[in-house]
């Protein structure tokens, strides 16, 4: 992914040289033709497109921002209530996702999103121990934390 950035870069640049105009807007127009340039000829790269992996990572950061907004009007709700009606509680997340920067990821997204925290990761790091601040269903979570955060994290690294 890396090598297809720079050869767009260096594309685009050489654009904007053969044009001999130094602008953003022809730097951005070059960068452009060379995405297309370069996805038409994605065969020969041993990796997948990358703008693949920009989408995916895009689409990541929305799921990221709608939980987050989602959970802090919850903890708003409970925090407003005149009766405090929680039930807080630990549950166990097993994970599909295997490298050590996937659950970097998907452990400060838990952490970051209001009323959850990832409290210990086993040693086989196939398990995350995750307390709520208020939970009914522990399957639920577990459910909503593999369709949204786990399986948005594999499509950008391309599993």
């Amino acid at each position: 992914m890396a090598f297809q950035i720079l050869l767009n870069a260096l594309l685009a640049f050489t654009w904007m040289f053969m044009n001999d105009t130094y602008r953003a807007a022809d730097f951005v127009s070059g960068f452009v033709l060379g995405m297309v340039a370069i996805f038409m000829l994605r065969r020969f790269f041993p990796q997948r497109f990358y703008g693949y992996a920009l989408y995916a990572i895009f689409k990541l950061v929305l799921i990221f921002i709608r939980e987050l907004l989602l959970a802090n009007l919850s903890v708003l709700k409970t925090v407003l209530s005149p009766k405090l009606t929680i039930k807080p509680g630990i549950f166990a997340f097993r994970t599909d996702l295997k490298t050590d920067w996937e659950i970097s990821i998907l452990s400060n997204m838990i952490t970051l999103t209001p009323g959850t925290l990832v409290i210990d990761i086993s040693d086989d790091r196939s398990i995350l121990y995750i307390h709520a601040m208020d939970i009914e269903d522990a399957e639920k979570a577990i459910h909503d934390i593999r369709v949204s955060f786990e399986k948005a994290i594999q499509e950008v690294s391309g599993k």
